[in-house]
């Protein structure tokens, strides 16, 4: 396509946009609504894995090493265990500072003042790298000499509702992205139907003189790729400010200030990217869907 061409495609499906502006604006309107609809689902599955994620790493397994020995040969264990395949970091908890920690703890009962120091032993805090494969890791930690059978103490039923609420979430958004995307083509679609509908016997005439099918559908493909593409910038700046908002409510409420939003800021590049590339795809495919059956005179 020479220069003089995309200028006259482009000016051409400008008009056939402005044309037709009650439908162009209701497809606007509707795109900018399925894309917004897309955007919060595909953000709050960010934040839901970014908060799944900071809970993991958190997620800890506690192993105790056996009784009687010493805080040098406890020490020693750290080497063994850290060559355990999935763990990613240990911390040596002594029996004097496990001690210390549970009478914090239970500082107002009187009855587990007095216990001593004894009774408490030492242990690691180990973190793991995957918390999918903390049944496999408890037996491998199980299996070291010093540590020893049911002396891992592993929150398998909480990492495995982890894992689930993350795929759940993945699949959810997965879906209803899905859907939309299909949503917004058939509305793309019929817009623009409407304007090949006006222009049937124009695109017959043109045909039988001699036009390529190309250079019937260019403009076509240029009015469905600018209400993308229009869609996609009002959309951006609506979910920016939506976000931004619910952002600002979460960090001033006291009940539930323990939720920790992702800043817009750390992802407002891939969100323009993905909004441009949906809106101008959903837009071209459109217009490709509208005008395919008015060629074939």
């Amino acid at each position: 396509m020479n220069r003089h061409n995309f200028f006259y495609f482009i000016k051409e499906g400008a008009f056939n946009m402005f044309s037709h502006g009650f439908m162009s604006f209701a497809a606007v309107g509707i795109t900018v609504a399925c894309l917004l609809i897309m955007g919060t689902f595909t953000l709050v599955a960010v934040n839901a894995n970014a908060m799944l994620a900071d809970l993991e790493s958190q997620n800890q397994v506690l192993a105790f090493v056996e009784k009687g020995m010493s805080e040098g040969e406890a020490r020693a264990l750290e080497r063994d265990i850290l060559a355990v395949d999935n763990v990613s970091g240990v911390t040596f908890i002594s029996n004097e500072e496990a001690a210390k920690t549970f009478r914090d703890k239970y500082e107002d009962d009187e009855l587990f003042q007095g216990l001593p120091d004894s009774n408490f032993r030492h242990r690691y805090a180990i973190d793991l790298k995957d918390i999918g494969r903390m049944s496999q890791t408890r037996a491998a930690l199980e299996d070291l000499p010093g540590i020893g059978k049911g002396n891992v103490s592993a929150y398998e039923d909480e990492a495995a509702g982890f894992i689930t609420i993350r795929n759940v979430a993945g699949v959810v958004c997965v879906v209803l992205i899905a859907v939309l995307f299909v949503v917004s083509v058939f509305i793309i679609a019929n817009t623009i139907k409407l304007t090949t509908f006006d222009r049937r016997d124009e695109i017959a005439i043109m045909k039988m003189v001699g036009a390529t099918n190309g250079f019937i559908r260019w403009p076509f493909v240029y009015e469905g790729f600018l209400l993308g593409l229009f869609s996609a910038v009002i959309g951006f700046f609506l979910q920016w400010g939506l976000y931004e908002a619910v952002a600002r409510s979460v960090a001033t409420n006291d009940t539930i200030n323990l939720i920790s939003v992702v800043p817009f800021e750390n992802m407002w590049t891939y969100v323009a990217v993905i909004f441009a590339g949906a809106g101008m795809l959903i837009g071209v495919g459109g217009s490709l869907s509208a005008i395919r059956k008015f060629l074939q005179v």
